[in-house]
C-alpha cells in the first residue's frame, strides 16, 4: 500500500493542465508554435519507437521512454535539444531502469542506421559517427536525468487495460485489441503528462468500443454518462439515459466521479484531434474511421491543439524546416494486436508494431 501511494505521488507531480502546453519552454523561450511542437513530439516518439523495436525492447520500456520524452520537453525547449537525441537518451536510460539492458554502442548504431538510412551492417562498430553518437547520447542523458529529477517512476494505461480485461474476460477481443492499439498511439500525444493512466485507458477503451460496435445512435457522451442515480439523490449533470446495446465496462470498472468523467471526455477529445490531424490519404480504414468520430460534447470548450500535420510539415501554417517528413499514426500500420497474456511486456508475435522499418524519418 505504501509503495502504491509513493508511486501515485511521484506520478502526480508530472501531471499538468492542458493550458500548460501553451507555456512550455519551446513556446516561451523559442517561440515554437504549439501545433509544431505537438507535431515534433509525435515524430520524436515515432523515432523512439523505431529505436526500441530495432533493439528488441519490451513495449513497457518504450512506453516508459516515451513518457520521459514528454516530461523532458516540459522542462527544456525542442530548439535546444533535438527530438532524436532525446529519444535515444530516453531509450538508453529505459534499457537500464526496465532491466532490458543494451550496450550504448548498439543503441548508437541503431540511431545512426535510422538517421542515415543505412543498413546496420554498413555501420562499423568503431566508426566516427557511432563514437560521436555515443557521446551525444551520454551528454543528453545527463540533461535528461536532471530534467527528470532522477524520478524514474512511470505508470502506463496498458497496465490499467490489463486489469480491465481480466475483470471482464468475456469482452469482445476486437475491442480489446483496438483499445490496446489506441493506447499505443496515445504516447504520440502528450496525454501521459495530462491525465492519470486510468483516465487514458478508459478513453482508449471507450473509443475502441465506439469504433468496433458503431454509433448505434449512441454518441460518445452516452458512453460516458454517469451511472443511474439513487431515487433519493439529485440527478448528476452527466447522467443520461443509457441505451441498450453497448457496454460500460471501463466507466463502471474505474468508478469515476463527475470530474473523472470530464477528464475522460477531454482525453477522448485530444485523441480524436490527433487522429483527425493525420494525412488520411492512403491510410487504413481503421484510422480513417477513428478520425471521423465526433468528439464528446461534454469535453471542455477549448481551442483545438492540433492542426493538420500535412500543413504543419509543409510550413503552410508557420515556417518550418524543409526536411520535415509527415508521419502517420501507429494504428494505420496494420490491425491492432491484443496484449497477448496478462502483462504488456512484449509485442505479440506477428502483431502490432509501431512503424515499418522502411518508413522515413526526417532529421
Amino acid at each position: 500500500m505504501g509503495a502504491t501511494n509513493i508511486a501515485t505521488a511521484s506520478t502526480s507531480q508530472w501531471l499538468f493542465p492542458v493550458s500548460a502546453l501553451h507555456h512550455t519552454p519551446s513556446r516561451m523561450t523559442s517561440d515554437i508554435p504549439l501545433e509544431r511542437e505537438l507535431y515534433d513530439r509525435s515524430r520524436g516518439v515515432e523515432f523512439l519507437y523505431r529505436l526500441g523495436v530495432s533493439l528488441g525492447l519490451p513495449s513497457s520500456a518504450m512506453f516508459t521512454a516515451a513518457t520521459w520524452f514528454h516530461r523532458f520537453y516540459m522542462r527544456y525547449s525542442m530548439e535546444d535539444y533535438h527530438r532524436q537525441d532525446v529519444a535515444a537518451a530516453c531509450i538508453f536510460l529505459a534499457t537500464k531502469t526496465e532491466e532490458c539492458g543494451r550496450k550504448l554502442r548498439d543503441v548508437a548504431k541503431v540511431f545512426c542506421s535510422k538517421v542515415s538510412k543505412k543498413d546496420l551492417s554498413q555501420i562499423p562498430d568503431d566508426s566516427k559517427e557511432v563514437e560521436e553518437c555515443q557521446t551525444s547520447i551520454l551528454l543528453t542523458e545527463e540533461v535528461l536525468l536532471e530534467g527528470l529529477c532522477f524520478d524514474f517512476v512511470v505508470d502506463n494505461p496498458h497496465a490499467e487495460l490489463v486489469d480491465l480485461y481480466e475483470a471482464h474476460p468475456n469482452n469482445n477481443p476486437l475491442i480489446e485489441q483496438c483499445a490496446w492499439s489506441i493506447a499505443n498511439d496515445s504516447y504520440r500525444t502528450p496525454l501521459c503528462i495530462l491525465y492519470p493512466p486510468k483516465v487514458i485507458a478508459t478513453a482508449c477503451y471507450v473509443l475502441a468500443e465506439h469504433a468496433i460496435e458503431g454509433p448505434r445512435d449512441s454518441p460518445l457522451d452516452a458512453r460516458l454518462a454517469s451511472p443511474a442515480p439513487s431515487a433519493s439523490l439529485p440527478t448528476p449533470p452527466s447522467h443520461r439515459a443509457q441505451p441498450a446495446g453497448f457496454s460500460r465496462h471501463a466507466v463502471e470498472f474505474f468508478g469515476f466521479n463527475e470530474m473523472g468523467l470530464a477528464n475522460v471526455a477531454d482525453a477522448l477529445s485530444i485523441l480524436l484531434e490527433y487522429y483527425g490531424a493525420q494525412d488520411l490519404q492512403g491510410s487504413s480504414e481503421f484510422l480513417a474511421g477513428l478520425a471521423s468520430i465526433p468528439p464528446p460534447q461534454s469535453s471542455s470548450h477549448r481551442a483545438k491543439l492540433y492542426k493538420p500535420f500535412a500543413q504543419v510539415a509543409a510550413g503552410t501554417l508557420h515556417p518550418v524546416a524543409n526536411n520535415s517528413t509527415p508521419e502517420h499514426a501507429i494504428s494505420q500500420s496494420g490491425t491492432p494486436t491484443q496484449p497477448g497474456g496478462s502483462t504488456p511486456g512484449k509485442f505479440a508475435s506477428g502483431g502490432w508494431k509501431p512503424v515499418t522499418e522502411g518508413a522515413p524519418e526526417g532529421q
